[in-house]
């Protein structure tokens, strides 16, 4: 990983067009071709940033981040560097998930249904360059359905749906793919936010996957 502490002007074209003006930011550059540009204010999130894969073009004074794919690039003018290291992080432990979450997803993995009628598994951990799928299932219709199993589900774990989705659909045969979420309890704000990018919601019951109760009944007048 690299770590720049420069003054800097940032511009961003592509989808939108935005400019940092020129400030004191931490630039972190990750050995996948992530490139966030932080301010010391604002919480964990970046100012601006860059999704792998991308290509990354250095002269003097000057950073130029592109998608290797699409018309998304920073430019990065430098005026001024203050510090700029570069450590090894060696080989990353993948994040591993706490025992509720794994049992979730080997019984969602054998009754998919219960994340949307008519499921059928194709593949566990299905890989993606920024990480696995939790499951890769297709509909009745035959159409893609990535799932994202969660034990609590917040607005971090749409993001990290939403990221997959985006790398997914890059593959013109899975370009209509459909995201659900899946989790014994779903934060509101989770709810609405993937509700509004048309990610499905769904909270299941650990007692009821295992066989251990009967699913409640829904009684209609």
């Amino acid at each position: 990983m690299r770590l720049i502490v420069a003054r800097c002007e940032v511009r961003y074209t592509g989808r939108l067009n935005a400019v940092l003006p020129n400030a004191l930011r931490l630039i972190m550059i990750k050995s996948d071709g992530s490139v966030m540009v932080h301010a010391d204010t604002g919480g964990y999130k970046p100012q601006n940033w860059m999704t792998p894969p991308t290509v990354i073009e250095e002269s003097e004074g000057r950073m130029v981040v592109r998608k290797l794919k699409g018309d998304d690039r920073l430019d990065i003018e430098i005026s001024e560097i203050v510090s700029d290291v570069t450590h090894d992080m060696g080989e990353a432990a993948a994040l591993e998930k706490d025992g509720v979450e794994r049992d979730l997803q080997e019984l969602l993995a054998e009754q998919p249904h219960w994340c949307g009628e008519g499921l059928r598994l194709v593949r566990r951990e299905w890989p993606t360059d920024i990480g696995p799928v939790d499951l890769m299932c297709r509909d009745a219709d035959d159409e893609w359905i990535a799932v994202e199993v969660k034990r609590v589900a917040t607005i971090e774990a749409v993001e990290q749906l939403t990221r997959y989705l985006e790398r997914i659909r890059q593959d013109p045969a899975m370009g209509a793919c459909r995201g659900v979420l899946a989790a014994q309890t779903i934060k509101p704000q989770a709810r609405t936010l993937a509700e509004s990018r048309g990610i499905a919601c769904v909270e299941v019951d650990l007692a009821v996957l295992r066989g251990e109760r009967e699913p409640e009944l829904t009684l209609f007048a």
